[in-house]
C-alpha cells in the first residue's frame, strides 16, 4: 500500500468522525509587537498535558482535527484546485502574467497541490502536462529554471519537492540531477564572492545559498534548499545539511548561539531574520521587518521564523536543542493568524500566505496538535489555520493578498500556497 493510498484511507475515515467544532482563538491586538515575553508566571500551574515550555504530550491525530474542520478544509482544497486547473497556461503549466513569469516554480507548486488532491494521481493528464513542463526547464547541469529569469536555486528546490512527492520512478533520475545541482550551489570555504573576496571558514555566507550565483545568501533561499534536500531523502547528518544548519543558526536572534554583531545587539527573542550579513558590510544583517523596536538590532518576523524553525527540524535537531526551544518560544510569544507576526503594523499583511504555508509545514513537522501560547491559551493550529483561510477565500475558490509584496498579488501563487497549507493541515 502506497503512502498516497494510506493518506486517502485516513482522510475517508476521519471524515466519518463526529466531533464538535473548536472555535479559533485569535489575538487581535493590532501591532504584534505587543505580544508577551513568553514567560509563564510562576503562580501558574501547567496543565497535566503540557510543560512550562508549551510542549504538550502526544495526542491522537483523530483528536487533533474535528470532522467539521475536515469538511471545511476538503471544500477549500477542492475549490482551490479547481481554480488552479481552470487558470492554467495554454501549455498546461502555471505562471504569472502573459510572459510566463516564474513558470517552472509556479508550475511545480501548483502541480504538487493538484497531485495531493485525491481526485488526481501520477497518470492524470493535468499532472503529466505540468511534469513535462517542469522537466522541459531542466538544464544540462541538472538545474530546473528559466535561464532568462534566474532564481535557479529557488526554482530547482521547489521542483525537487514536487518530483519527490509524485510516486513515479521515471522522475527519480531528473530529481537526483537536480539535487546534485543544489549541492553545488552551497557556499563553502574556498569559494569566491562576486566582489572577488575569498570565503573563509568563519565567513557568515558559509553554508548558505543565494538565488543562483554565489552572491549574498539568505534564509528564504536556504529554507527552500533544505526542504528540497529533505524531501528528496538527503539525511540530516549529510555534511551539506550540517553546513546549511550552521547558516540557519546565524539568522536567529539568539546571541548565545549567534555571535553576529546584530544578534548581540538585538532583542534575543529566538526568532529569525532574512539574512545574517550583506555584501559590503558583513556585520550588518537584513530583516524585511526592519529594525527591532527601540533600535535593538533587527526585528524577527513570522514567515522567516517559521522557515528557520522547520529548517532546524529538517536538519535533525530535537526538541531539547536550545535553538529549537528559542524558536518555539518565539512562536508562542507571537502567536496569531490575522497577520504575519511581528511585522510592523503598516506591513503586517505582507507575506501572509507565505507565512501560512511555512507555518503549516513547520507545525506538522513539529508534531504537536495544540500550541499553548505564552499567555497560557491553547491553540489548535489546524483549526485556526483552516478558519483563517476560510475567511479569506474568494467566491471562485482562490486567494489573493491585497498587500501585494513578494508576488502575493498573483492568485495562482497565493492559491497554491493556501491549498498546500491546507493539505499539510489535513495530513496525519
Amino acid at each position: 500500500m502506497t503512502a498516497r493510498t494510506k493518506f486517502a484511507i485516513a482522510l475517508v475515515l476521519s471524515l466519518a468522525l463526529v466531533v464538535p467544532a473548536c472555535q479559533p482563538q485569535e489575538k487581535l491586538n493590532g501591532d504584534s509587537t505587543t505580544a508577551g515575553n513568553g514567560d509563564i508566571p510562576a503562580s501558574e500551574t501547567p496543565q497535566p498535558d503540557s510543560d512550562a515550555n508549551g510542549i504538550t504530550s502526544d495526542i491522537d491525530f483523530n483528536d487533533a482535527i474535528d470532522a467539521e474542520h475536515r469538511r471545511i478544509a476538503a471544500r477549500l482544497i477542492t475549490d482551490g484546485v479547481n481554480f488552479l486547473i481552470a487558470n492554467r497556461d495554454s501549455d498546461g503549466g502555471w505562471s504569472m502574467g502573459d510572459q510566463r513569469q516564474m513558470q517552472p516554480a509556479l508550475t511545480a507548486l501548483a502541480a504538487k497541490a493538484v497531485y495531493q488532491d485525491s481526485r488526481f494521481d501520477a497518470d492524470s493528464p493535468q499532472l503529466r502536462q505540468a511534469l513535462d513542463i517542469i522537466l522541459d526547464y531542466q538544464q544540462s547541469d541538472g538545474a530546473i529554471y528559466d535561464p532568462a529569469r534566474g532564481k535557479a536555486n529557488y526554482t530547482t528546490a521547489i521542483a525537487v519537492m514536487t518530483l519527490a512527492a509524485v510516486e513515479d520512478e521515471s522522475l527519480r533520475l531528473p530529481m537526483e540531477k537536480a539535487v546534485a545541482y543544489l549541492r553545488g550551489l552551497q557556499i563553502v570555504p574556498g569559494a569566491e564572492t562576486p566582489d572577488g573576496d575569498m570565503i573563509t571558514a568563519d565567513h557568515p555566507f558559509v553554508g548558505g545559498v543565494s538565488y543562483g550565483s554565489h552572491g549574498r545568501p539568505d534564509l528564504s533561499n536556504v529554507g527552500m534548499w533544505i526542504e528540497g534536500m529533505h524531501q528528496a531523502g538527503v539525511p540530516a547528518d549529510d555534511p551539506a545539511i550540517r553546513r546549511a544548519l550552521a547558516f540557519v543558526a546565524r539568522t536567529q536572534n539568539r546571541s548565545e548561539s549567534n555571535p553576529s554583531v546584530w544578534a548581540i545587539a538585538g532583542p534575543n527573542d529566538g526568532g529569525f531574520i532574512y539574512a545574517p550579513a550583506i555584501r559590503g558590510d558583513l556585520t550588518k544583517g537584513e530583516s524585511k521587518a526592519g529594525a527591532a523596536p527601540g533600535g535593538r538590532g533587527l526585528r524577527s518576523y513570522g514567515s522567516m521564523t517559521y522557515v528557520g524553525f522547520k529548517s532546524l527540524l529538517y536538519a535533525g535537531l530535537d526538541r531539547d536543542d536550545p535553538r529549537v526551544r528559542a524558536a518555539f518560544k518565539w512562536i508562542r510569544d507571537y502567536w496569531r493568524m490575522d497577520s504575519n507576526p511581528n511585522m510592523p503594523y503598516e506591513r503586517s499583511l505582507q507575506g501572509l500566505y507565505h507565512y501560512y504555508h511555512a507555518m503549516a509545514k513547520s507545525l506538522r513537522a513539529w508534531g504537536q496538535p495544540v500550541i499553548t501560547d505564552s499567555e497560557g491559551n491553547d491553540h489548535n493550529w489546524r483549526h485556526e489555520l483552516i478558519d483563517a483561510l476560510a475567511r479569506r477565500v474568494g467566491q471562485d475558490g482562490s486567494w489573493i493578498n491585497e498587500a501585494d509584496r513578494w508576488f502575493e498579488g498573483d492568485p495562482n501563487l497565493v492559491t497554491a500556497y493556501a491549498v498546500l497549507a491546507l493539505q499539510e493541515a489535513v495530513k496525519p
